[in-house]
């Protein structure tokens, strides 16, 4: 039984599928890459997932059981977690509120305010940010509002973490640190899904890649496999190469 499975998923905006009769899957404790050019429909597929949108037609399963359908807060419940390409914080919040909003509400069983304030410490040293907890989250540069959107998905205890667009602008030094942190988020027994334009970080992490295109599936396979298919290359390899990554 696989952890998280989608079944002919198709999603259209007016005349345009966005996402097209799409078969996909994760195994519990793998890290699948989801690659294509602007527009493949990968967001869209995140979306699909988390419940921000429902396919039509299609089917999401987790655990083996249909998903679609249900409310946002109801999935992230289930142990879903996501964070976002353009990045939604509590801006006029602390750090700390923010992963503390995780604790306390994503989870079906809320904490206590003392036990959420000690998972949020707990959260920010291991993404680090503990030294600007108290800091808004305004204030802090873009790879660390990033890095909050991470501490507080995994202030819900998720089984699955969707990460969309985590290296999106990164230094070189930057980028090694947050293939680290993913890479130690998977040894903390977390799936992961992530998004990825910079293909340094999809070859070196990812178990599995899925690569989309106009909302089709194209490729599905190992780092190595997808490297080498004559239609991912055509397709995007070779413009993402020449984008530098």
């Amino acid at each position: 039984m696989h952890l998280l499975e989608g079944e002919k998923v198709t999603k259209y905006f007016g005349g345009l599928a966005a996402v097209s009769e799409v078969d996909f899957y994760v195994d519990e404790g793998e890290i699948l890459g989801l690659i294509g050019p602007n527009g493949a429909g990968k967001t869209t597929l995140f979306n699909l997932i988390s419940a921000a949108l429902e396919p039509k037609p299609g089917v999401i399963k987790f655990r083996d059981e249909q998903i679609n359908g249900l409310r946002p807060y109801k999935i992230c419940r289930l142990g879903i977690a996501r964070t976002f390409q353009t990045v939604k914080i509590f801006g006029n919040l602390p750090v700390i509120e923010n992963v503390r909003v995780g604790s306390l509400f994503g989870p079906l069983k809320g904490l206590s305010t003392a036990e959420a304030t000690k998972v949020a410490l707990e959260l920010l040293e291991f993404v680090g940010l503990s030294k600007v907890a108290y800091t808004p989250a305004r204030d802090m540069t873009l790879v660390n509002q990033k890095r909050l959107e991470v501490a507080r998905a995994l202030a819900t205890k998720p089984t699955l973490l969707l990460l969309d667009e985590l290296m999106a602008g990164l230094n070189q030094t930057e980028l090694l640190d947050t293939m680290e942190l993913v890479k130690q988020i998977q040894k903390k027994g977390i799936t992961i899904i992530m998004i990825e334009h910079v293909m340094k970080a999809i070859m070196g992490i990812c178990d599995r890649i899925i690569v989309l295109h106009h909302g089709k599936k194209i490729a599905d396979g190992t780092p190595e496999e997808v490297a080498n298919s004559k239609k991912v290359i055509e397709v995007y390899l070779g413009e993402a190469s020449d984008a530098g990554s």
